[in-house]
């Protein structure tokens, strides 16, 4: 039987990230695990893992039990490697001539085409990249499977791929897996932990019905607080009035019954906890006005590769003011090239031939590694060399955005991607564009920024060409959706 027991886990960094986790997850259990950027999901995962002690408690695993953990990032160690040769490399030296069959087994589940698997990994999309993580784990025949944010960078094709594939009954081992991916989470979990520096929460279901028990729990625990705070403040007025009374009245009986009233006080005081909340820093967008009704046209433009070659050709594309245009299709068709495409028709002097932009547009871009930021740069340093708005301002800006004061002068390539991702949205805002280009906004943002990032979009009323394969976020934002295929775009329902 493969089990895990977390009896009073804790894991302290430079601040709390989990404390007293008690948990068994056994044979039937395919866990979620949910909670901020950096909030100690990534940690959870390498404790079950073996590979980092907790703080305090214990975690017991089966005797014999084999856990493979697929991490966020490529290790470097692998780029250089064909595809196929990284996954055999997964398999234990003295085991690759006899056992070298279960590459193309698992390459084959996982539908990768014969013309990748002779490619440098470097070479493949970040999508095929995160496929071939998971192919290396399931190559070694594991009977736990741990899965740090195995979609991100997946089109939608191969989240449905992924997802068939794990719900497979012939692959039906236990599951924890840290995602940001809400359907996902739908689709393949049972359970879900919401993880908290105080008092995490565990829910036998999948996400969405966790969410609205939780949200439930925390109205009554926020009630139940109120009421205690009104009940101790209670306490203290009746004990400061009879002490009052017992002075006055030289009443030693008074005098009594107020200390055993700030007692209880006391110690109702010392059980009151805030409920937590979840956040994802102050993500906000402005929305600069136009009067302008089409802000771009495109008539006859050729989406390129960087060799020369076309993509794909957009005969003709009106861009009204309010649109929300998904682009879909699947990794590799173009839809990052014709978000950079339009990002310089709107920033370069000679523009784009066949592209008509609004003199009144003013874009604020977005790249899908937020490759618009200098890595070099500290994020004091750039938001205050950018937008000019002094010292103070900035500081103040950067710690709603989530960078405390001390972290707000280290280099911005120091910073994981879904830090970055909060500086590139704060930059977005100060920017007040009134034409978004977003491309794959969310992949490094947790669910509480993508749900404040699709209210933001759509309380503004922005006008966004976006790229997303998230697909709850594309439900919610979307007013339009043209879908890349087959060397063809065009307009499809939503």
């Amino acid at each position: 039987m493969a089990t895990i027991s977390l009896r009073q886990v804790g894991f302290l960094a430079s601040r709390p990230l989990f404390h007293d986790l008690t948990l068994t997850i056994g044979d039937a259990d395919r866990l979620g695990v949910v909670a901020g950027n950096g909030a100690g999901k990534s940690t959870l995962l390498r404790c079950l893992a073996g590979d980092v002690v907790p703080t305090s408690g214990d975690i017991t695993r089966s005797r014999g039990l084999r856990i493979a953990r697929v991490e966020q990032d490529l290790p470097a160690t692998l780029r250089d490697l064909t595809l196929a040769e990284a996954v055999r490399r997964a398999i234990p030296p003295a085991d690759r001539e006899a056992e070298g069959w279960r590459v193309d087994l698992v390459l084959d589940e996982l539908d990768a085409p014969e013309a990748l698997r002779d490619r440098p990994i470097h070479a493949l999309s970040g999508g095929w990249q995160r496929l071939a993580l998971i192919a290396r784990a399931w190559v070694g025949e594991p009977d736990m499977l741990l899965l740090d944010e195995p979609t991100n960078h997946l089109d939608l094709e191969k989240i449905q791929r992924l997802e068939a594939w794990l719900n497979d009954p012939a692959r039906r081992i236990p599951l924890v897996v840290a995602s940001h991916d809400r359907q996902f989470l739908d689709t393949c979990t049972n359970r879900t932990l919401f993880l908290r520096p105080e008092g995490s929460r565990l829910y036998a279901h999948p996400y969405t019905r966790a969410r609205a028990l939780l949200a439930d729990d925390d109205a009554a625990a926020e009630a139940k607080l109120e009421r205690d705070q009104r009940e101790a403040a209670r306490l203290r007025r009746s004990a400061q009035e009879l002490r009052n009374i017992g002075i006055n009245s030289r009443s030693d009986a008074a005098q009594k019954k107020s200390s055993q009233m700030a007692r209880r006080a006391d110690r109702l005081e010392q059980t009151l906890r805030a409920v937590p909340i979840e956040r994802s820093g102050d993500i906000k967008l402005s929305n600069r006005d136009t009067h302008a009704q089409v802000l771009l046209a495109l008539q006859d433009v050729p989406v390129q590769v960087p060799g020369g070659d076309t993509l794909f050709r957009i005969a003709k594309l009106t861009v009204f003011r309010g649109d929300r245009i998904v682009l879909l299709g699947r990794n590799g068709v173009g839809k990052s090239l014709l978000v950079r495409l339009l990002h310089r028709a709107m920033t370069e002097p000679e523009g784009v031939a066949g592209v008509r932009v609004s003199p009144s547009v003013v874009v604020g871009y977005v790249g899908q590694q937020m490759s618009q930021l200098p890595a070099e740069a500290s994020p004091l340093g750039f938001i205050t060399d950018r937008f000019r708005l002094g010292d103070q301002r900035c500081r103040s800006l950067l710690a709603g955005a989530g960078f405390p004061i001390e972290r707000q002068t280290q280099p911005i390539g120091r910073f994981s991607l879904g830090q970055r991702a909060r500086l590139g949205l704060l930059a977005l805002r100060l920017a007040e564009p009134n034409f978004y280009l977003m491309d794959e906004p969310t992949n490094h943002v947790d669910i509480a920024g993508q749900e404040v990032l699709e209210s933001e979009i759509v309380e503004r009323g922005a006008t966004c060409v976006l790229v997303s394969h998230d697909r709850h976020f594309v439900s919610a934002v979307r007013t339009r959706v043209l879908l890349i295929e087959r060397g063809a775009i065009r307009e499809v329902e939503g």
